[in-house]
């Protein structure tokens, strides 16, 4: 569907869960959060139900995620049932990776189109220390198993000075030697996020071609986001490269996001929205909610403002975890 500024809104990423096997440093404290009761997060049905609707408002790709989505009972059935909506194109994941490998095979007949995995480091002891677990080795055999089954990878890298700017060249290498795309992100100032320093498209791009030779940008879509992507002669993938801060996107914004607990979020950096979850609560029929989520959708905000917040009302105080990666 298209909005007040003329941006065509076909993209929902949808949370199904604030929880999360791992602990983050950017994401939460050690502790975790205080997770949101069973009874306020979306059932199934209820999820279905928004889908139907954003379909027929013309949003034609799905992302699930979480907190860590894989950790919710039967995703796997939510995905086929998903897959199966009239409009829905595409329906992907992102997960962290540490219960994929024994879960892949089932997401593979329930026809997942792609499968996003978050990966800061490739050192072990450095992953210990940025997820505070040790589950280095279940995400890097969920990896090969989806390239063994044909499934679309990606990795997604959030490129953080203080912990990972020494691997950034590495971490591409994963491209060079797999038909997968490797994706660097700004981070952020959200939540724990804020403690830490991002690192610019600028000098990822730079650290890149010092190691590997020069990077060529691409025209091509490859994906429902705003990556701009990068191919090298020598790598079999592409390095795509994600930045809401430095090289803001906002005029070309294509997405809105549900919460685990039905709030449907028009902009990353303020927490207007409406709360789908009480109406779908009071008995609004279908018309009625399809309406509601329209008008919201068509007055989604102009862009952020997350390099100058001090004195904007209405600023998203949430982790990410709670938004929904």
């Amino acid at each position: 569907m298209i909005d007040k500024l003329n941006r065509n809104i076909e993209y929902i990423r949808i949370s199904v869960t604030d929880r999360c096997n791992l602990r983050c440093i950017y994401c939460m404290s050690e502790e975790g959060i205080e997770n949101i009761s069973h009874e306020e997060i979306l059932s199934y049905d209820e999820i279905i139900r928004i889908c139907k609707c954003v379909a027929n408002l013309g949003i034609k790709r799905i992302k699930i995620t979480g907190g860590e989505p894989l950790v919710r009972k039967d995703i796997v059935k939510l995905i086929k049932e998903i897959k199966l909506i009239n409009g829905i194109e595409e329906v992907t994941l992102t997960t962290n990776g540490v219960l994929l490998y024994e879960m892949a095979d089932d997401l593979y007949e329930a026809g997942i189109d792609a499968v996003n995995i978050s990966l800061d480091s490739l050192d072990r002891e450095k992953f210990f220390k940025i997820t505070r677990r040790d589950k280095f080795e279940n995400v890097f055999k969920a990896i090969d198993k989806l390239i063994d089954l044909n499934v679309r990878v990606k990795i997604n890298c959030l490129a953080i000075k203080e912990h990972n700017f020494d691997e950034i060249a590495k971490i591409a290498g994963y491209s060079k030697y797999n038909n997968i795309d490797v994706r660097f992100i700004e981070l952020m100032p959200i939540g724990y996020g804020k403690k830490y320093t991002g690192i610019s498209n600028d000098i990822i791009l730079g650290l890149l071609e010092d190691e590997y030779g020069s990077f060529k940008k691409v025209s091509e879509k490859r994906g429902n986001g705003p990556a701009v992507y990068y191919k090298n002669d020598y790598f079999k993938g592409y390095i795509g490269l994600i930045s809401a801060i430095s090289n803001e996107f906002c005029e070309t914004c294509n997405r809105v996001r549900l919460t685990a607990n039905g709030f449907l979020k028009l902009c990353l950096h303020y927490n207007k929205g409406i709360d789908l979850k009480e109406l779908l609560r009071s008995n609004i029929t279908d018309e009625e909610l399809e309406n509601t989520i329209y008008k919201a959708i068509r007055n989604k905000p102009l862009g952020h403002n997350f390099y100058n917040d001090s004195n904007i009302e209405n600023i998203e105080n949430k982790s990410m975890v709670q938004i929904g990666g």
